[in-house]
């Protein structure tokens, strides 16, 4: 019994962790050292991708609203952003308002 209880809270807890985790980024100088490459685009009708960015870490989610962190070591994802729309992985427009978000890296 006591085993049952075990192996089920550390799924419960694993379960929880995936669902939490949250989009802290970090913007790197060189695009060989990126996970994914990005253009920002300055109408929202160019881009899938409508990214908020949050003052905290604690609000950032995998859902659009993002954090950027100051060193590389404690990001989620490492992000380049290009200066052409043609080199990008992904067409980001940064909203205003936390409601707007949606996009998934």
């Amino acid at each position: 019994m006591k085993l049952l209880v075990a192996a089920l809270s550390v799924s419960f807890v694993m379960l929880w962790s995936g669902m939490a985790q949250a989009e802290k980024v970090f913007a790197v100088k060189y695009a060989s050292r990126a996970d994914i490459k990005v253009f920002a685009v300055k109408y929202a009708s160019r881009a899938k991708c409508h990214v908020y960015k949050v003052k905290y870490a604690s609000r950032a989610n995998n859902n659009g609203k993002w954090f950027f962190v100051k060193y590389a070591s404690r990001a989620d994802k490492k992000i380049f952003f290009t200066k052409y729309a043609s080199r990008a992985d992904k067409k980001i427009f940064f909203v205003k308002y936390a409601s707007r978000a949606n996009c998934r890296l």
